[in-house]
């Protein structure tokens, strides 16, 4: 495994994403109430942009056919069909840096 540095702290607030690429995938980083997590970017129902949908607590629903995941494990929480969950990352926060582990 692999550690990168993706940005500071100050780069998202709480309630707040950030699209970041790391060893050339597209991973979605947010800020819950202080608390950082990171997720693939791509839904895997049609390979949106998640960054562009909308964050609400720890729920980020795809702006293209309203699929809801839960951003701190990435786990699929409501959609109509069967699409998978997305790949999940560990973050690690040393001083204002966020790093992310693939």
């Amino acid at each position: 495994m692999a550690t990168f540095f993706v940005c500071r702290t100050t780069e998202i607030m709480p309630g707040q994403m950030k699209k970041v690429s790391v060893d050339e995938n597209e991973i979605l980083v947010t800020n819950i109430d202080g608390n950082y997590f990171a997720i693939d970017d791509t839904c895997t129902h049609a390979g949106a942009t998640l960054s562009e949908g909308k964050l609400e607590d720890s729920t980020i629903t795809c702006d293209w056919h309203g699929a809801k995941f839960d951003c701190k494990n990435g786990k699929l929480i409501k959609f109509p069909g069967e699409i998978n969950d997305l790949e999940s990352y560990k973050v690690i926060v040393e001083s204002d840096d966020v790093f992310v582990e693939t």
